[in-house]
């Protein structure tokens, strides 16, 4: 399951709040305990996530599967439920060290860029949640046909489905050189997390 959520970039985070239930996407950041989530201050679902019980959950789309019949396709995939109290990060070291974890599961850029500001920090809000609780489910290899489909004239099969990650774009105020880290992106599938070794 840690591999799973090593892997993974985006977490759809769901918390029951006073307007009813809400789910937003995340990056987020793993330990080999906790998962770290973040957003604005003023984000309204981590505020309503702080001390109540919330569910994560981290897809990976590995292909898309046909059958014989649409009542049988389906998709390969790799997936990660993760539930539990949301703990409210206010330790400055934790803060510190879970948006470093956060920055560099997705790319290690955190001692390559300026480092968040103090007010920076103040406008963030960290929560934390234990991988106490999780399940995971995977599929895989091709469709499942019906005995009454086995012979009959149809393509069945999969389509395998990766995300390459292109040139990078500059911004017009960049800075002179792109970073090695994001340089060695070029042309990685980013659920193979090769490009981390760089």
């Amino acid at each position: 399951m840690l591999e799973i959520l090593r892997v993974g970039t985006v977490a759809h985070v769901g918390v029951v709040t006073d307007w009813g239930p809400l789910v937003l996407p995340m990056v987020y950041g793993i330990t080999d305990d906790t998962m770290y989530l973040h957003g604005a201050l003023a984000n309204s679902l981590l505020g309503a996530a702080a001390d109540m019980d919330i569910c994560a959950t981290v897809t990976i789309v590995d292909g898309l599967v046909f059958a014989k019949t649409p009542f049988n396709h389906s998709m390969n995939y790799r997936s990660v439920v993760v539930r539990g109290r949301a703990r409210l990060v206010t330790d400055k070291d934790e803060v510190l060290r879970s948006l470093q974890l956060m920055t560099d599961h997705v790319v290690p850029t955190w001692n390559v860029m300026r480092h968040p500001s103090p007010s920076d920090i103040r406008a963030t809000r960290v929560v934390a949640l234990s991988l106490d609780e999780m399940s995971a489910k995977v599929r895989t290899g091709g469709a499942v046909n019906d005995d009454e489909d086995e012979s009959a004239p149809y393509w069945s099969g999969y389509v395998p489905l990766t995300a390459r990650l292109g040139q990078p774009v500059s911004n017009d105020d960049a800075g002179d050189g792109i970073p090695t880290q994001v340089q060695n992106l070029v042309g990685q599938d980013i659920h193979a997390r090769s490009h981390l070794d760089g």
